[in-house]
């Protein structure tokens, strides 16, 4: 039969202690003897009610206190109790604002017994209630992790999983290959070895414990990205560190000047590719550029592993709520805010609203092609406000920038359809560099619909651009000219289009009639700038409209609403005469019955 010896030291162990899972230790390495542990019922309610809410801390403290009952049953020199009442419901509400510490420490002076704690607060409270106290440092830093001997070199990412050798992601982003790190699997002891170490490094070392959740766990350790899994979220236990191999500057890219003074208007970037394709590098080093140029930056990320310098203040979302984060870094009033990683719908719309405010933005999105980003914003922004919420696309593949994009809006007749009652709003995407238009974007119905636009010319189709552009560039310069069919769009500079019409639409009939093609004239920037009132008047062929004296050798905007006719010169007796019969006269002719025509002054 098993005899107790006398008890020499009474132990009232607080939450901290537990958690960390002092007592057992001690017991085991044979340092404490012949004790009497007290646990007060209202630790055990409050480690209960963390592990109830999914928190590891609850259920590592509950974990103590069976193993303590254990080793009492195997040992007559350990006792362990229980005492104390249940909380109540003020004293749950109070837990975090320490009414919990002052419960243990009223247990411990009732006792006679000491304080066990690993808090430097308790310590010294109850130290000034002369309460008798033990202080346990809650981690002895150490030099070198566990995971450090999984980090080989040039790993991309290291893969922990019970039951299977250790491998890695070795090369560079996008051009790696696997490689077993060593040849025995790992071992549920081993990997809960290296979580409690992770996570005792991530508390009270540098880093940030990012999501807690019974069965999964995000960790940022230094510069290093900890993903824990367990059942019945993963079929076993699994720790994954993705770390960054390379810290880049703006300039290692080596971008065209005009990408590099498009990134510094920092209107609404967006930075696509696939995982792993080195966005986030991208998006730290555009960060950096910002920061150079003396402009305040911030980022918005989750887990919080940009590897930006110390001026640049990393967000999360607060208290898990994004709405919140927003709030408060609109009061912050950045220039330019790092947005990574855009995923879900709060993301998105999230985007939008900072963006609308006036913040630059930068976002981080994955997608498998350029066009797929802009598919992702689609479904969550008006068609028309997309260009004013996101203006330019780059592209990364295998860590560097494959492909660069723009998007404008433009009010004309889709390519390959002719009639001009088919014109609308079209988002065109362009490529950069090359400003070729690649895809169309427009409503079709009630579909919003992505219409990517063929590069080829036929023989007869250049023959023609090269034609009609010798003839427009008698009158005008630059010229940009597209070709569908036996149709021609010629884009001019908004002061060149009443030059290229002529009076009463001479000019381009002239030009009309020698190349053979029907040729719409349109602003390259069309505007809806300053409205007009104006008064008209039907005599002839001609419809003659006045304007105040004021807009005398100014130039004026037609508009069927929201689309745009012509560009015309109010004369010096304040007048415009545009014939009816011509193809804009027709359609001022339409506006005016159906009472939609608007006049704008550039």
């Amino acid at each position: 039969m098993k005899t107790s010896k006398s008890i020499k030291e009474k132990i009232v162990p607080d939450t901290s202690i537990l958690i960390g899972g002092v007592l057992s230790k001690l017991i085991e390495s044979k340092e404490l003897k012949n004790v009497e542990i007290i646990i007060p019922g209202f630790v055990v309610d409050e480690l209960q009610a963390q592990a109830s809410k999914g928190l590891l801390v609850g259920f590592k403290g509950l974990e103590e206190i069976k193993k303590l009952n254990k080793l009492a049953n195997e040992r007559n020199d350990i006792k362990v109790v229980q005492k104390g009442r249940r909380q109540t419901l003020e004293e749950i509400k109070l837990a975090k604002s320490g009414r919990i510490d002052a419960l243990i420490m009223d247990v411990a002076k009732k006792e006679n017994a000491t304080l066990y704690t690993s808090d430097l607060v308790q310590k010294d409270v109850s130290e000034a209630m002369e309460i008798k106290t033990k202080y346990f440092k809650p981690y002895e830093t150490k030099k070198k992790l566990k995971i450090d001997d999984f980090l080989i070199p040039n790993a991309l990412s290291v893969h922990l999983k019970e039951g299977v050798p250790p491998i890695a992601k070795v090369g560079k982003p996008g051009r790696f290959e696997l490689v077993e790190i060593r040849k025995e699997p790992l071992t549920i002891d081993e990997l809960e070895a290296i979580i409690h170490e992770i996570m005792s490094a991530a508390r009270y070392e540098s880093g940030f414990i990012e999501m807690v959740e019974k069965e999964a766990t995000i960790i940022q350790l230094n510069d290093k990205r900890i993903a824990i899994s367990r059942p019945p979220f993963s079929d076993c236990i699994e720790v994954t560190i993705v770390r960054p191999i390379v810290k880049l500057s703006i300039e290692n890219y080596k971008m065209p000047k005009e990408l590099k003074e498009r990134i510094m208007k920092g209107e609404g970037i967006i930075i696509a590719g696939p995982p792993g394709s080195g966005k986030s590098t991208l998006a730290a080093s555009i960060a950096e550029f910002y920061e150079s140029l003396g402009k305040i930056v911030k980022t918005i990320e989750q887990p919080r592993d940009l590897q930006v310098n110390e001026k640049i203040t990393q967000y999360t979302k607060l208290k898990g709520d994004l709405e919140k984060t927003l709030d408060f870094i609109l009061l912050v009033r950045p220039d330019y805010t790092i947005f990574d990683e855009v995923r879900t719908t709060k993301d998105f719309i999230a985007f939008k609203d900072m963006r609308l405010a006036g913040i630059g933005m930068v976002g981080v999105v994955h997608a498998n092609s350029p066009i797929d980003a802009i598919q992702r914003f689609l479904d969550r922004v008006d068609l028309g406000m997309l260009p004013h919420i996101v203006d330019t696309i780059i592209f990364v593949k295998f860590g560097e920038i494959d492909s660069v994009y723009k998007l404008s809006l433009v009010v004309r007749t889709p390519t390959g359809m002719t009639e001009s009652d088919l014109i609308r709003p079209i988002v065109e995407v362009r490529n950069f560099l090359t400003n070729e238009l690649e895809y169309e974007i427009y409503s079709y119905g009630e579909e919003k619909i992505v219409v990517p636009i063929k590069k080829e010319e036929s023989a007869i189709e250049k023959l023609a651009k090269s034609k009609l552009r010798s003839e427009v560039e008698k009158y005008i310069k630059n010229p940009e000219i597209e070709i569908f069919g036996n149709k021609a769009i010629v884009k001019v500079e908004n002061k060149d289009v009443p030059k290229l019409i002529g009076k009463g639409g001479k000019t381009v009939k002239e030009i009309e009639k020698k190349v053979g093609i029907s040729i719409e004239i349109l602003p390259k920037v069309p505007t809806l700038k300053i409205p007009i009132e104006f008064s008209f008047e039907e005599v002839g062929n001609a419809l003659t409209f006045s304007f105040e004296k004021n807009l005398q050798n100014k130039r004026v905007n037609f508009y069927y609403d929201n689309q745009f006719i012509i560009s015309a010169i109010v004369g010096k007796n304040g007048k415009v005469r545009i014939n009816k019969n011509s193809k804009e006269g027709k359609r001022i002719l339409e506006a005016l019955i159906n009472d939609k025509l608007k006049v704008f002054y550039d």
